[in-house]
């Protein structure tokens, strides 16, 4: 006899442990120190990234959760939080252009230099933006520690404004790098998601299941 229960409601959650999941709380942390640097704190902008960002955190983890009564909701989470790191990605890449920045191509190599790196938390990150552009970084332990945010830049280019737009402009390279990482993850855990409920299908098939084989065996 099968265990009902069991079989009803699989095993669920376990989001924390999801590549995607880490890797878009990163996004969402180094979003954070990102804004209170760069992004006016008054401005509508600065709300909507660090909104996006926090968005792709808590759609994985509510899908993760939803996924033991359906499916389909896990899958819709999934894209919505795919959806919002796009948005987010739009918004740094948009910071860049406007303030006349790079953007680094796919195959530029400082991305793959901060794939390689691994980086888990936000001070790591910031630690390799140093490294990269000199003083500054992301704010917290290792590098600014914030005092309300900076949109752009005044007519008067003196050293230090210099400065600042060229960690800027690591930062936010930084952050795309992840976000492109975030979303390719998030992809492939979309097709899994969607292969497994084509061929498992989701709670009310599930509860077919069950049903008939209570009716076979009703002991």
């Amino acid at each position: 006899m099968v265990d009902v229960s069991e079989a009803l409601i699989p095993k669920h959650g376990g989001y924390r442990k999801l590549k995607s999941f880490q890797l878009a709380e990163l996004v969402y942390d180094v979003t954070a120190r990102f804004c209170d640097r760069f992004i006016d704190r008054c401005s509508r902008t600065h709300d909507q990234m660090v909104q996006a960002a926090r968005s792709g955190v808590q759609n994985i983890a509510e899908g993760s959760q939803a996924s033991g009564t359906s499916k389909k909701m896990e899958l819709k989470l999934t894209n919505v939080a795919r959806a919002s790191l796009e948005e987010l990605r739009r918004d740094y890449e948009d910071f860049l252009r406007q303030q006349g920045l790079e953007i680094w191509p796919a195959g530029d190599s400082r991305r793959a230099a901060l794939i390689a790196r691994r980086p888990k938390t936000a001070d790591e990150v910031a630690v390799w933006v140093k490294e990269q552009g000199g003083q500054g970084g992301l704010g917290g332990q290792n590098g600014y520690s914030g005092q309300g945010g900076r949109g752009g830049h005044s007519g008067h280019e003196t050293e230090s404004n210099r400065s600042t737009l060229s960690i800027a402009g690591t930062a936010a390279n930084a952050a795309l790098t992840l976000i492109v990482v975030a979303k390719s993850l998030l992809g492939r855990q979309l097709e899994a998601q969607a292969a497994a409920f084509e061929q498992e299908g989701g709670f009310t098939e599930r509860l077919h299941r069950v049903r008939a084989e209570r009716r076979r065996n009703p002991n």
